[in-house]
C-alpha cells in the first residue's frame, strides 16, 4: 500500500529536521537535503504521486506563528509545490492548507 501524502511529509519531516540526514527516502527514491544559499535552512525536492513538492525549513526570522514555535525550539518544515505552500509539519503533525 502506498503512503499517503501526510505519511510522506512527516517522514520528509522527520529526516530532515529531527534524525538531521543528508539524504531523505521516500519509498526506493533518495533525494539530498541542501542548505538554502542566504539562510542555511534545511531543504528537500522530492516527488510525491507525480507532483514535485519542496520541503523547506521554517526561517525563524519572519513574524509568522509557524517561525515563532521555530523559536521556540519546535521542527517546523513548509512544504511547497508550484510555488505555493501546501502543507506544514510541526513536531510530527501535518496541516494541510486549503486549494
Amino acid at each position: 500500500m502506498n503512503p499517503s501524502i501526510e505519511q510522506t511529509l512527516v517522514e520528509v519531516w522527520r529526516q530532515a529536521l529531527v534524525e538531521n540526514l543528508n539524504i531523505v527516502e521516500i519509498g526506493k527514491e533518495r533525494y539530498p537535503v541542501r542548505m538554502t544559499s542566504k539562510r542555511g535552512l534545511r531543504q528537500v525536492d522530492f516527488v510525491f504521486d507525480g507532483n514535485e513538492i519542496r520541503g523547506l525549513e521554517q526561517n525563524t526570522d519572519t513574524k509568522s506563528r509557524w517561525a515563532q514555535m521555530a523559536r521556540s525550539g519546535k521542527n517546523v518544515m513548509q512544504f511547497l509545490s508550484e510555488g505555493r505552500y501546501v502543507a506544514n509539519v510541526v513536531d510530527g503533525k501535518v496541516t494541510l492548507y486549503g486549494r
